[in-house]
């Protein structure tokens, strides 16, 4: 297999058509009346909530921004606004750091320079959120994990990923914005920095400490079990990096199951107890 760009190239017309079909299937099967997810302004959630758009009508998607005091961009909240604009989906905005403040002031143990339980603390009230609209609403909680961040657990554990569909979820990051601007996503969107906005100056790539680009190649030869010896060969790496690619892949399992149990009966919920996602 050779690890070039071309490796990542998609048939967009065809991952177009697949990901409205399976979010238009989905919601039907669960009687559900669309879906409600979080809007930040970044490549993921506006190719989320715009394909949901195209596959249900945008008066069945509702998007919520969510901002806070502490990393607040003007900038997001307007790309937010002009992606509802030009897709047709609702836009709501909370503003979650009263929520946060009432937290931080509750938690004996609080302690402010916690820069990463902080942040967790925040993509999970985000999904609090969430789920309370969800619950009104009889909606589904779309989330706009893609498989870069979910391969490597780069996410908060029932924060950001805790979702009931994640239609973008086996796009690595670099397919995801080859769709967005295939979807008619702003080019100055589409390409823009990462950021999970858990605290100010938040990238994602200087915390993951590897591009995009490289990281994306690198998890494709892995996911076709290549070797970090042959990878690292073609993508002229250090196998060290590749190494440290591969030993995050596998540390962060946990983020992406069930919770596990002993195993004590027959049949166990989570690993041998399979049951349909619908009744239908």
């Amino acid at each position: 297999m050779n690890l070039t760009r071309d490796a990542l190239k998609l048939d967009l017309q065809l991952v177009e058509a697949r990901i409205k079909r399976f979010i238009r299937d989905y919601v039907q099967k669960c009687g559900a009346n669309g879906v409600v997810l979080g809007v930040s302004g970044g490549v993921d959630s506006s190719t989320t909530a715009a394909i949901a758009s195209l596959a249900l009508g945008g008066h069945a998607v509702l998007g919520i921004a969510l901002p806070e005091e502490e990393t607040y961009s003007a900038t997001d909240a307007q790309h937010v606004k002009l992606v509802a604009r030009k897709f047709g989906f609702e836009l709501e905005t909370v503003d979650i750091s009263p929520i946060l403040k009432a937290y931080f002031h509750s938690l004996p143990i609080y302690d402010q320079t916690d820069k990463l339980g902080k942040g967790n603390l925040k993509a999970r009230t985000r999904m609090v959120c969430l789920y309370y609209y969800a619950n009104r609403l009889n909606k589904l909680v779309c989330g706009s994990s893609d498989k870069s961040e979910t391969m490597m657990g780069y996410f908060t554990k029932w924060g950001d990923a805790a979702a009931d569909i994640s239609p973008l979820m086996d796009l690595y990051k670099t397919q995801v914005r080859q769709l967005a601007l295939h979807i008619g996503i702003p080019r100055e969107i589409a390409t823009k920095p990462s950021t999970p906005a858990l605290w100010p100056g938040h990238l994602a790539e200087e915390e993951l400490g590897i591009k995009y680009e490289t990281l994306d190649l690198i998890l494709f030869g892995l996911e076709h079990f290549m070797t970090n010896e042959d990878i690292a060969e073609q993508l002229n790496l250090p196998v060290k990096l590749v190494d440290g690619v591969k030993k995050r892949w596998l540390a962060t399992e946990h983020k992406r199951r069930t919770p596990l149990t002993a195993k004590l009966g027959y049949r166990t919920v989570g690993s041998d107890l399979r049951l349909p996602y619908t009744p239908h």
